[in-house]
């Protein structure tokens, strides 16, 4: 046998071994890319859920102050009874719905500026500085839904009283009467995350048995809830005021935004 006969024929050979090779693989061997599916028969998955409402708020909590400063404390004190109780009168003429509530009365004394140094001079011993006056105030805080009118009942009371803190939020009332919605939005957007998970597991949501629901995130599966009254808007005013008429402030009573939590425990079948 020529050299040229015996190279044709090792190359026939060669060929014959590969297609037989080709042909023993299995078709799973063929598509060695494809994954195989992962079995989720009996998962339990843990899916936390939130609801969430946005609605205007209809209660103000108001807080006022009144402050005297005098070298007697009598005086300072007396002027600061006189004036609270004008105030909480003239609050109930003009909001008589209107709930009221006095607290933080304070006494302080007033001490003299310590004598400047200078340093030509020896350094003295420490002396305790004079009582110079007294400083006496009291707070008072007015709860209304009357909003209305707060502008009006505002301004008739800052000719005695600081308007010291503003802050918006819901009634009780309105709170309670929000409850209802708030668990509706929030087991439907537990319902939508169940969708979710059983369409990335190649499942139907149908296949997906709730077995616990868990409003509040009670069992530490959900962080907190936050609190439903809107975050207080503080508005300082100066410590003296003068028995004068004041222009009607202009306020916004804004939004609240309150939120429910809860985690659901669905098992797939």
């Amino acid at each position: 046998m020529t050299p040229s006969r015996k190279l044709m024929l090792g190359a026939a050979l060669a060929t014959a071994c590969l297609a037989s090779q080709v042909q023993a693989q299995t078709p799973a061997q063929a598509q060695g890319s494809v994954p195989a599916a992962v079995a989720t028969t009996g998962t339990m998955v843990v899916v936390p859920a939130n609801g969430e409402i946005s609605v205007p708020n209809d209660q103000a909590r108001v807080t006022l102050q009144v402050e005297e400063q005098d070298k007697d404390k009598a005086t300072a004190a007396s002027r600061v009874n006189q004036k609270m109780k004008q105030g909480i009168e003239l609050l109930k003429r003009q909001d008589p719905q209107a709930t009221l509530k006095s607290y933080g009365y304070y006494t302080y004394a007033v001490y003299a500026e310590p004598p400047q140094v200078t340093p030509q001079q020896p350094r003295q011993p420490a002396k305790a500085r004079a009582v110079v006056g007294w400083r006496v105030g009291q707070y008072l805080e007015m709860t209304t839904e009357n909003l209305s009118a707060l502008p009006k009942t505002v301004a008739s009371a800052q000719s005695l009283l600081n308007l010291n803190g503003l802050q918006f939020g819901l009634s009780p009332a309105a709170a309670r009467k929000l409850d209802a919605a708030l668990v509706n939005a929030t087991y439907r957007n537990l319902e939508e995350r169940v969708g979710f998970i059983a369409n990335a597991m190649h499942r139907a949501p149908s296949d997906a048995v709730i077995e616990t629901v868990d409003f509040e995130g009670s069992g530490n599966y959900a962080a907190p809830a936050a609190a439903p009254m809107a975050k207080a808007a503080m508005m300082r005013s100066d410590m003296v005021q003068e028995n004068a008429s004041v222009a009607e402030p202009s306020f916004e009573p804004g939004e609240s935004t309150v939120n429910m939590r809860l985690v659901g425990k669905v098992r797939f079948k």
